[in-house]
């Protein structure tokens, strides 16, 4: 069934009465109060935010289960229905909530700007498939993750290397957030158009990423030269550490080069999200 947007035939299914039979103000409101709130039987939300959610509803490989939205909200994702149906999409009919049933939907503090999506992971890449995707270019930058475990500095990384044109980003399995929730909401919509590939054994995979022709760059605050002094170019590897520790040593062994970033002030170091743009835009811009 193709997708009408937010009508009546969707508020009607919350229980308001339709505007021919609406009580008055007062009483409505006092209905309201005493009516309990709604609860679902629908799939639980991932992802929550107008871009995240935005993006993802424009995807056609994204498999989307259930869209929820506030009447506050409603009218601010029409164009983007709009251009779903402009796509032949197949997407499920809104669902108008509450505000406070969608609040207990989401993790506690979501800021979810009145909208969430219920939607199945996107599909699992490795970095044999980004190997591949190199084979046929003569520039290709990845972004390696060595254990930043803070969905914030993941999603906020993600959104610049979206942003700058990178390639990839390659992450540990079992030291990274999932592409989902604040993540995604930081993100801005950004995983649903740059590969992310989970590894298990990053050094490994740094030893795959060489054999492939890459040039491995770490960064680190002791590198021995700076950004400045190099010309990118070809098939590239830029590795960020955790945030705090830096590197793990066998990572940081792995790299064909340190590099460190032109800090002039008293502080010398950078967030990783920070540092990631940064080094990021020296290599593509």
């Amino acid at each position: 069934m193709k997708n009408r947007g937010f009508n009546k035939q969707n508020r009607s299914r919350r229980g308001r009465p339709h505007e021919a039979h609406r009580p008055h103000k007062t009483s409505e409101r006092k209905e309201r109060s005493e009516r309990p709130r709604e609860s679902f039987t629908g799939p639980r939300p991932s992802l929550f935010g107008f871009h995240a959610v935005s993006e993802a509803w424009l995807n056609p490989a994204r498999q989307i289960e259930a869209l929820y939205v506030t009447e506050n909200a409603a009218p601010g994702f029409e164009e983007i229905l709009a251009k779903a149906r402009g796509k032949n999409l197949k997407r499920p009919e809104p669902r108008l909530v509450d505000k406070h049933a969608l609040d207990k939907l989401l993790p506690p503090g979501a800021a979810h700007q009145g909208i969430a999506l219920g939607c199945m992971p996107l599909e699992e890449i490795g970095v044999d498939d980004l190997i591949i995707r190199a084979s046929t270019q003569n520039h290709f930058t990845l972004l390696v993750l060595d254990q930043v475990t803070d969905p914030h500095n993941v999603g906020a990384i993600l959104r610049s290397a979206s942003a700058l044109g990178c390639n990839g980003v390659i992450m540990q399995r079992k030291h990274a957030p999932g592409l989902e929730g604040v993540l995604a909401k930081t993100a801005c919509g950004a995983i649903e158009h740059i590969p992310v590939a989970y590894e298990t054994n990053l050094s490994r995979t740094l030893e795959a990423l060489k054999e492939a022709d890459f040039f491995i760059y770490g960064f680190d605050e002791r590198g021995d030269k700076s950004v400045r002094d190099i010309k990118p170019g070809g098939k590239s590897v830029l590795v960020m550490g955790a945030e705090g520790d830096g590197m793990r040593r066998l990572v940081r062994e792995h790299c064909d080069a340190l590099l460190r970033l032109p800090a002039q002030g008293p502080i010398q170091s950078l967030n990783v999200s920070n540092a990631a743009a940064i080094a990021l835009y020296a290599f593509l811009a």
